[in-house]
């Protein structure tokens, strides 16, 4: 312990890396040098990192020994000395299984070390017609069979990343207005359906994030941003997610919900929204929102929130014990109201695809819908592009199929309303997100985050 000068104040004191912890440190760092290169070679390693050649030899030793590195069998002779031989990320071993649990739809995949997508699983379903329980259980099984398939390629996961919607914080699903869902428990109750399906199996870590988080993280690490380290990310879905990257780094805000753009208001006495507000963003920019305006989704459905249509009460709040009445509406304390309808199948990706068609044919209901959408969006993000001053806005969900469109909306509407003047059509600083870049995949590329930083808690 050591006082802090001039105030009298004790200050702990952390104590001496051990050469353990020391070394521990130096496998991480060797690994994430090699796999931020793709392929190099000891004696690069050994210059980029500042260690000598025997010590990262050495460490490379290790690496390979317990299934992160290989030898490509490829050769490098461009230093003095005898050709290096080649190192690469191995593309068996740790992988990352990320899930994602949207509102209609569920997908999971499983990524190696190298960063390739091995295994992929998409179901559309409507997750608004049951309650936590059972879509969690249903995400575990389409998880449980990409496990199956993964080991069949020699890769087994190091752990599990949820992406939900919502406000997600500690594992918990505080609040996501369009599955209805308040205070569930969704890490352990996945947790759980996974392992009961996997008998015999070790049960693996689960954590959880909201997906638009994940989302823009793939986009950061797998997308086509270039240079740019601060950008807002919007995902189209049933509902819009939002999240914020500064200097490569999420920005959380106090308690981690930051990114909420859908629930901004666009206009005050709007239209009556699934979180119990009026006028906010995905209520003229969602999917269902501009399906209903092209004419592609029915004009009152008993699930979403427009105006003069009835606004369900949530669908349960579910705790690692079990749901609480998961096929009954809930009040605001999570006590029983009555029955939930069932409405009819979502339009979902069939409705985008024929969207998407009918505004690449220019048919004039569903140019106006998209067009209405963009000029909405511009109006949101306007007010957040003023405020954080990001180098690019990335679009991302079901936004990118329809970009001829919303995009020079959505340019004119920050045009007029950014006062930096910075934001016009000619400077490219609105694009769409990458098609490799989705909330899975950023989920299960957190995980390995979490291997390149400590190869040894994973080693087989």
């Amino acid at each position: 312990m050591t006082k802090t000068p001039g105030t009298g104040r004790v200050q702990p004191v952390e104590p001496k890396a051990d050469k353990a912890s020391v070394r521990r440190h130096n496998l991480s760092l060797v690994l994430r040098t090699v796999h931020a290169a793709g392929e190099t070679t000891r004696a690069a390693v050994a210059a980029r990192v500042g260690l000598t050649r025997a010590a990262v030899s050495s460490l490379v030793e290790q690496l390979m020994e317990n299934g992160f590195l290989v030898e490509s069998g490829k050769t490098f002779s461009g230093q003095a000395g005898r050709p290096g031989t080649v190192l690469k990320a191995a593309d068996t071993g740790p992988a990352g299984l990320g899930v994602e649990v949207n509102v209609d739809y569920v997908s999971v995949c499983v990524v190696d070390l190298t960063g390739t997508d091995r295994v992929r699983l998409t179901e559309s379903v409507d997750n608004r017609a049951a309650g936590p329980a059972e879509v969690l259980e249903c995400a575990a099984g389409l998880a449980a069979r990409a496990l199956e398939e993964a080991a069949g390629h020699g890769l087994r996961a190091a752990g599990v990343r949820l992406a939900l919607p919502g406000l997600v914080s500690a594992g918990t699903v505080h609040q996501a207005p369009n599955l209805g869902w308040n205070r569930v428990a969704a890490d352990r109750l996945f947790a759980d359906a996974l392992t009961a399906r996997r008998p015999g199996r070790p049960e693996l870590p689960v954590a959880s994030d909201n997906e638009a988080n994940a989302a823009a993280l793939a986009e950061l690490w797998f997308g086509e941003a270039g240079e740019a380290r601060t950008f807002l990310h919007l995902t189209g879905e049933i509902g819009v997610g939002g999240a914020i990257v500064v200097n490569g780094e999420l920005l959380r805000g106090a308690h981690g919900f930051a990114g909420e753009i859908g629930h901004m208001v666009v206009s005050p006495q709007g239209r009556r929204c699934r979180c119990g507000s009026y006028g906010c963003l995905e209520q003229y920019a969602g999917q269902a929102a501009l399906l209903r305006a092209a004419g592609l989704a029915p004009a009152s459905d008993p699930y979403d929130g427009q105006a003069g249509a009835a606004v369900p009460e949530p669908s349960g709040t579910a705790t690692a014990d079990g749901p609480e009445s998961a096929g009954a509406r809930q009040d605001g304390d999570g006590a029983a109201a009555g029955p939930v309808g069932t409405p009819g199948p979502p339009a979902g990706p069939a409705g985008v695809d024929e969207l998407a068609r009918r505004v690449d044919a220019g048919e004039t209901r569903a140019v106006a819908a998209v067009e209405e959408a963009g000029t909405m969006l511009g109006l949101a993000l306007s007010g957040a592009v003023n405020l954080l001053d990001p180098e690019t806005v990335v679009l991302g969900g079901i936004y990118p199929r329809l970009m001829s469109r919303l995009g020079p909306a959505v340019e004119a509407e920050l045009g007029r309303r950014v006062v930096s003047g910075l934001w016009t059509p000619s400077a490219g600083r609105l694009r769409a997100a990458s098609a490799s870049a989705d909330a899975a995949r950023g989920a299960a590329a957190v995980v390995l985050r979490e291997v390149l930083a400590d190869p040894l808690s994973y080693a087989a």
